[in-house]
C-alpha cells in the first residue's frame, strides 16, 4: 500500500507542476470515477456469480433458501474478525464524514463494503448493493483527494464524483448518478461542480459498459406509450406511494431494530435473522435477494407465481390472487430488508425500495384492471411506482425521476414520473422531515442538511475556537489576590473554582472594576462575593448550532467550556466564533475561482 501511494504522489505531484487547478481536479475527477466504477463492477460481477453458483447448485429448495443464513453469517464473521466488529454502513456514514470529519473517509471503506455487501446480497440477503457501492466509491473518492493534496471543498466534490460514478455504473444511468451525488451528498452546489460530475459519471458508465455483460444490466425495453387519461391513476399512485414509503421506513427500523437490540451473541443473532429470512422467502419467494429479475417481471407484466404459491393463493382465484401475494410483497419487503440488516448483514435500501415501488405499481395497476372498469398499462404503473416508493424512501425525487427513465429507455414517461414522485416526496416529507438513514444523525446536528447556515456551523467544531489559556481563581481568595490575577491579564471575564478544582463561576471586569480601586475592602470582600453564575455553560463536545443558540438567548460574548467533571476547559467568544463562521462561508467558493 505504502508503494502505491508512493507511486500515486510522485504521479500527482507531476500534475500538480503542469496543471491549472481546475485542470487538476478534472484529472483527479477521471481517476476516481475510474476507480469507483471498477470497483462497483467488480462487486456487481461477484454477486453475479455467487448467485448463479447457487441457482445451478442440484440441491434441494428448502437448502437452497438456507443460504441467506450462510451470507448474514459470513458477513458477522468477517466484520467481527478483520473490522473490529463495527461497520458503519451506507449514505449516513458518507454525510457524517463529509460534516464531520473534514471529508475524510477511512481508507477501509474503500473495501470492507465490497466484501460484506458481496456475501450478503450475493447469498440471498434481502437489500441492495446501492448504498455499499456509494460508501466506496465515496471512500475512493476522499482518500485518492488526500493523496492528491486537496483542500475540504475538493475533497467533498471527489467523494460526489466517486458516488456519482458507481451509481451510473451500477444502473448504466450517468444522469441519475450526477442528479443522485448533487441531490443526496452535495447540499450546497454551484454550477462548476457539475463538470466533474459528469466526467466521473461518464468514466463510470463507461466500465459498465464495457465490462459488464447485457444480462447484468438492470433496464427495460419501454414498449407502453404516456395516455394523459391515466393522469388521475398516476395521482392516486402518488398518493399510495407516499404512504407506503413511510410505512417502508418505519417496518424497516422497527424490525432492525428489534433484531439489533437483541442481547444475544452477533452469530446467533445472524443465524435467527438468516432463518427468519427463510420463512419469508418460503411464502413470497420474490423477497430473496436483490429481486431485480422479478421487478423485470412485473414491468412485463409476466410474474407468475411458483406452483407452491398458486395453490396458497390460488383459493381467491389466479387474479385476486396475484393481487394478495403482490401486496403481501408490498408489505413484507422493507421487513425482510430490516432483518437482513438487524441479523448483521451489509446492504442498502435503494434496491429494496425500488423492488417494492414495482409491485406496488403492479398491485395498483392490476386492482384497478380487475374492477372492469378500466384498464391501464401495467408495465408503465410498475415503473412508475418505483419512482415512488424510491423518492419516499431516499428523498430524491430528482434521482428517481431520471433513474426509471434511463432504465425504461423512454422519456416518454417523464410526465408521470414526474406526478409520482413528486406527491410521494411531498407526502413523506409532510410526516418526517429527514429520511429514516439520516434522521438521527440531521436531529443532532452531525450531517448536513439544506440549512445552509446550519451546515456552516456543522463544519466548525467546540475546540477550534476555545480559548484554553484563561485565568482562574479559587473561591475562597480575596479581592486583594482577584487584584493581582488582574494586573497579570488582560482579559476581561475569569473563571472562579472551587477547592477541588471544580468549575464555580465567573467574575466579569465591568462588574468589579470601581472595587478594584477600594484598597480597604482588599482583605474584606471574597471572591465567593464577587462572582456570579454564568448565563450558560456549554459542554465539552456540544454542537456549534447549540453553542449559537445559547449565544443568541443569553446575548452574552463569553461563554464557559466544562468538562463531564465541570472542570473548566476554557472560553469561547462570540466573536471569535462570528469570524470562523465568516471563514468557513467564504471557504465554499466556486471551483473556478
Amino acid at each position: 500500500m505504502q508503494e502505491i501511494r508512493h507511486l500515486f504522489n510522485k504521479l500527482f505531484h507531476y500534475l500538480r507542476l503542469r496543471l491549472t487547478r481546475v485542470q487538476y481536479v478534472m484529472m483527479v475527477a477521471v481517476l476516481v470515477g475510474l476507480m469507483s466504477g471498477l470497483t462497483a463492477v467488480l462487486l456487481k460481477t461477484i454477486v453475479h456469480f455467487l448467485q448463479r453458483l447457487i441457482e445451478g447448485a442440484t440441491i434441494s429448495r428448502f437448502f437452497y433458501l438456507l443460504f441467506p443464513v450462510f451470507g448474514i453469517l459470513i458477513c458477522v464473521i468477517i466484520v467481527q474478525k478483520f473490522f473490529q466488529g463495527r461497520i458503519e454502513r451506507g449514505i449516513a456514514m458518507v454525510l457524517r464524514h463529509i460534516a464531520g470529519q473534514s471529508s475524510y473517509i477511512p481508507r477501509k471503506h474503500t473495501y470492507q463494503h465490497v466484501v460484506t455487501s458481496a456475501v450478503t446480497v450475493g447469498l440471498g440477503g434481502s437489500v441492495g448493493l446501492e448504498a455499499p457501492i456509494v460508501a466506496t466509491g465515496s471512500a475512493i473518492g476522499s482518500n485518492i483527494a488526500r493523496w492528491s493534496d486537496l483542500n475540504y471543498q475538493e475533497r467533498t466534490l471527489l467523494i460526489a464524483c466517486g458516488a456519482a460514478a458507481g451509481i451510473s455504473a451500477a444502473f448504466n444511468a450517468p444522469i441519475a448518478g450526477v442528479i443522485f451525488a448533487t441531490e443526496v451528498l452535495l447540499v450546497d452546489t454551484v454550477v462548476s461542480y457539475f463538470i466533474p460530475l459528469i466526467i466521473s459519471s461518464v468514466v463510470g458508465v463507461l466500465c459498465s459498459k464495457m465490462i459488464l455483460q447485457e444480462g447484468l444490466l438492470f433496464n427495460f425495453v419501454y414498449m407502453q406509450h404516456f395516455n394523459y387519461h391515466n393522469v388521475p391513476f398516476y395521482m392516486l399512485l402518488g398518493v399510495l406511494a407516499g404512504f407506503s414509503s413511510l410505512y417502508y421506513a418505519k417496518a424497516f427500523k422497527w424490525s432492525e431494530t428489534q433484531l439489533e437490540h437483541l442481547k444475544w451473541n452477533v452469530y446467533l443473532k445472524a443465524v435467527v435473522g438468516g432463518l427468519m429470512l427463510v420463512i419469508l422467502y418460503l411464502v413470497l419467494p420474490p423477497l430473496f435477494g436483490e429481486g431485480y429479475e422479478s421487478v423485470k417481471k412485473v414491468a412485463n407484466d409476466s410474474l407468475q407465481p411458483t406452483a407452491d404459491i398458486a395453490n396458497i393463493f390460488g383459493v381467491l382465484g389466479s387474479e385476486w390472487g396475484m393481487i394478495l401475494f403482490s401486496a403481501l410483497i408490498v408489505l413484507f419487503k422493507p421487513i425482510a430488508a430490516g432483518i437482513t440488516i438487524g441479523g448483521g448483514g451489509n446492504g442498502g435500501n435503494f434496491a429494496p425500495s425500488l423492488f417494492t415501488g414495482s409491485f406496488l405499481g403492479f398491485f395498483f395497476s392490476r386492482l384497478i384492471n380487475n374492477t372492469g372498469w378500466v384498464n391501464i398499462p401495467v408495465g408503465n404503473f410498475s415503473l412508475v411506482g418505483m419512482a415512488g416508493v424510491l423518492s419516499g424512501v431516499m428523498y430524491c425525487p430528482l434521482t428517481a425521476v431520471f433513474l426509471i427513465a434511463e432504465l425504461a429507455n423512454g422519456y416518454e414517461l417523464f410526465i408521470p414520473l414526474m406526478i409520482v414522485s413528486s406527491i410521494s416526496f411531498f407526502i413523506v416529507k409532510s410526516y418526517e422531515r429527514y429520511s429514516m438513514d439520516t434522521k438521527a444523525l440531521a436531529l443532532s446536528g452531525r450531517i448536513f442538511t439544506h440549512q445552509k447556515e446550519k451546515n456552516i456551523l456543522t463544519t466548525i467544531s467546540l475546540k477550534d475556537i476555545l480559548a484554553a489559556e484563561h485565568q482562574s481563581i479559587c473561591i475562597d481568595k480575596k479581592l486583594r489576590d482577584l487584584v493581582e490575577v488582574v494586573k497579570g491579564s488582560d482579559d476581561n471575564v475569569f473563571a472562579v473554582h472551587d477547592q477541588k478544582g471544580r468549575f464555580a463561576g465567573i467574575i466579569e471586569l465591568n462588574d468589579v472594576r470601581q472595587k478594584l480601586f477600594q484598597t480597604e475592602e482588599y482583605d474584606k470582600l471574597s471572591v465567593k462575593a464577587l462572582m456570579k453564575k454564568p448565563p450558560e455553560t456549554l459542554k465539552e463536545g456540544e454542537s456549534m448550532t447549540a453553542v449559537m443558540e445559547k449565544f443568541d438567548t443569553t446575548r452574552s460574548w463569553y461563554l464557559p467550556v466544562l468538562d463531564h467533571e465541570r472542570k473548566l476547559l476554557g472560553f469561547v467568544s462570540k466573536s471569535v466564533l462570528f469570524a470562523k463562521y465568516r471563514e468557513a462561508l467564504s471557504a465554499a467558493g466556486d471551483l473556478y475561482e
